[in-house]
């Protein structure tokens, strides 16, 4: 693979980046080795970006894959890693990267991002923002900047000059891409990049499946955000290294036409800290598998779940993903 810069940062990413996410305890729970065995094979396939976040609790996956690679003289480079705080206050992200730091144990965080801006949030997020302006400075991250699902905070972000990246939902489908307090397009989301792209941030996306829910068109979903010269790496959670060999055959060339991988044993799965409650999903599963918790929390019997995904599409806030 030929790595890329990303935007104006100086940082060289390989064109697909390894979301670790899938591998943590909010998703598959895999033993310490185990998840970073997958993580040092990416490594070795020619994936060196890596995106967590303090919210994933997947710190020590990523610090024991490097471990072992330093102990087995096999790790050349230290991969970019990205990290991300939900904190609003200027202590919250100071704690988050101190954080990141100690628990990656690097001295320097290659990118540190608000995680999950929402509409009209990166005002109220100024503490946060000032923190990571300061860590800049300080030389305790290389780049800063926002993960967000919103086309109208992509928007926002082109003209916010201290903002080095930005990590935006994109999927040919358009979902769980949200606009203002609405839903959004992937063309409104694509004219927003272009924008950030145009003034010089850098551009990886996210949720390339829309959450699991277009693996069933593999390579629709992957030639759509390929083609799109704004972004500059795209992120896609990896939990298994056949996963992983799938996506090098696939941006080798070598993939056939028909191939599209085997989702029967995978499931729904509900975010609990994106729930809104809205009920929207319940209206939509015809197998009555989702009810409300005692927080009014949407959650599904996985006994009567016929992972028919037609409550992930349901969901205005991508709450609903398969695992």
């Amino acid at each position: 693979m030929k790595n890329t810069l990303l935007g104006n940062t100086g940082l060289s990413v390989s064109p697909v980046g390894m979301g670790v996410l899938p591998i943590g305890p909010n998703q598959r729970n895999l033993p310490l080795k185990e998840g970073a065995q997958v993580i040092k094979y990416a490594l070795s396939r020619g994936i060196n970006f890596i995106d967590t976040a303090q919210y994933y609790r997947t710190y020590p996956y990523i610090r024991e894959a490097m471990r072992q690679l330093k102990n087995e003289s096999s790790l050349a480079s230290r991969p970019v890693i990205c990290s991300k705080c939900l904190g609003a206050d200027y202590e919250s992200m100071k704690d988050a990267v101190e954080e990141a730091r100690d628990a990656l144990d690097i001295d320097v965080i290659d990118i540190f991002l608000l995680h999950e801006v929402r509409s009209g949030q990166f005002a109220e997020r100024a503490g946060a923002w000032e923190y990571l302006n300061k860590a800049k400075t300080e030389g305790l991250v290389r780049a800063i900047g926002v993960s967000t699902h919103n086309v109208d905070v992509v928007r926002e972000m082109a003209s916010v000059d201290e903002c080095d990246v930005v990590f935006p939902l994109i999927n040919y489908a358009g979902l769980g891409i949200r606009n203002g307090e609405g839903p959004g397009t992937a063309d409104e989301m694509m004219e927003a990049i272009s924008a950030c792209h145009d003034a010089g941030k850098g551009i990886f996306s996210m949720k390339v499946f829309g959450g699991g829910n277009l693996t069933g068109t593999y390579q629709k979903a992957l030639d759509y955000v390929f083609s799109k010269k704004q972004i500059d790496s795209v992120m896609v959670g990896f939990s298994s290294e056949s996963e992983i060999d799938d996506m090098i055959e696939y941006l080798e060339g070598n993939m056939p036409k028909e191939y599209n991988p085997d989702v029967s044993a995978k499931r729904m799965w509900i975010e609990e800290s994106d729930c809104e409650g809205c009920g929207s999903c319940m209206k939509a599963c015809q197998s009555q598998a989702i009810f409300y918790n005692e927080r009014g929390l949407a959650q599904i019997r996985e006994d009567i779940c016929l992972t028919c995904g037609y409550c992930a599409a349901a969901c205005p806030v991508r709450a609903i993903i398969m695992v």
